[in-house]
Order: structure tokens, then C-alpha cells, then sequence
């Protein structure tokens, strides 16, 4: 991937030289480009590989960058400081939008989460819930008002007739009536 050119041994680049090497590159001198990514690939390429952990990612982010370089050499401004820096701060930008435009691996359809609660259970106790209440809407007066002191108030028979007035054997037929009427809606 990357070219020996023997720039590896030579003095660190100054901001001149840069300066030097991008205004050949906006001439179109392929051998300032090569000059360029020889010098400043491995600082684009670790940032890009430090960000991303994707060796193939970072290789694009690389490319990216280097390609925008060429196409615009006029996109680093020298006043604001070295190559090098701004080379740096490109690739981690760029390196994170690549992770943000990045999708999940698994389709979230394909997607399984753990959790303690059946969904299914629940879901069919809810529906069953419904129906109940339903049957119980569809009661009469007197049948649904005992059904809900004995079951809902926690009264016994003695205590709901008492409240009502009503005598304990109606009280006892009424609530008999109705959970025969709940019990016709849930067949087995």
C-alpha cells in the first residue's frame, strides 16, 4: 500500500515545503501528490484506523482524503496551521461520519433481544382481557354490579347482600348467572 520513495529518512517537512509540494499539485504534478501521501498517508491512515477499527475502512477514508486533495489542493489554508495537523483532524472527521453513516449488520427484523417478559403471554392475556370485559359490559345491571363486589371489592356473598339488600340466594344466582355467561364466551 504504501510507495518507498526514500522520504522516510529525510528532515521533517516544513510548512514551505507543503505549501511548495500543494502548489505542483495544483498544476497537476503527479509527483508532488506522491510526495504528499508518502509523507502524511501513515498519520491519515492511523487516525482513520484508530477511529474506525476496520483496516478496509480506513484504507477508504485514506483515499477519500487524498483524492479531495488532489481535486482541491486549495482546501487547506497554511494560516491556520501545518498539513500534517489538518490532515490529521480530516481523517478523524471523516472517520466518524463513515461510522455515523454506517448501518447495523443485522436487519433489525433478524434482530433477537433477551428479555425475562413474554410478549406472546402478555399479549394473548390482554386480548383475553378485553373479551372479558366485554362479556362483563354485556351483563345485565344487577348480575355485573355482584360480579364486581365479589371479584373486584373482594366481598363474600353474606357481605354483598347485606350492602344491596338484596336476599343471599338471588346474590349467589346472580354471580352463578354471570360467570356461566363469561364462561359460554371462553369456550375450552
Amino acid at each position: 500500500m504504501y510507495r518507498e520513495t526514500g522520504l522516510v529518512n529525510s528532515p521533517p517537512p516544513s510548512g514551505q515545503d507543503d505549501a511548495v509540494l500543494l502548489g505542483l499539485v495544483q498544476r497537476g504534478d503527479e509527483y508532488a501528490m506522491a510526495a504528499l501521501f508518502d509523507r502524511y498517508s501513515k498519520v491519515v491512515y492511523s487516525v482513520a484506523l484508530r477511529v474506525l477499527r476496520d483496516p478496509a475502512a480506513a484504507e477508504d477514508v485514506l483515499q477519500e482524503i487524498f483524492m479531495q486533495i488532489w481535486r482541491n489542493p486549495d482546501g487547506f489554508v497554511a494560516t491556520r496551521g501545518s498539513l500534517g495537523g489538518w490532515l490529521a483532524v480530516v481523517s478523524r472527521n471523516r472517520s466518524i461520519d463513515s461510522l455515523r453513516r454506517k448501518r447495523p449488520m443485522e436487519s433489525v427484523d433478524d434482530m433477537s433481544l433477551a428479555s425475562n417478559y413474554n410478549l406472546a403471554n402478555e399479549a394473548e392475556r390482554n386480548s383475553l382481557m378485553e373479551k372479558a370485559r366485554g362479556v362483563i359490559k354485556l351483563l345485565p345491571v344487577e348480575q355485573r354490579k355482584t360480579l364486581e363486589m365479589a371479584f373486584f371489592d373482594g366481598l363474600t356473598h353474606s357481605e354483598i347482600a347485606e350492602m344491596t339488600g338484596d336476599p343471599l340466594g338471588t346474590v349467589k344466582t346472580r354471580i352463578r348467572s354471570a360467570l356461566t355467561s363469561l364462561r359460554k364466551a371462553f369456550p375450552a
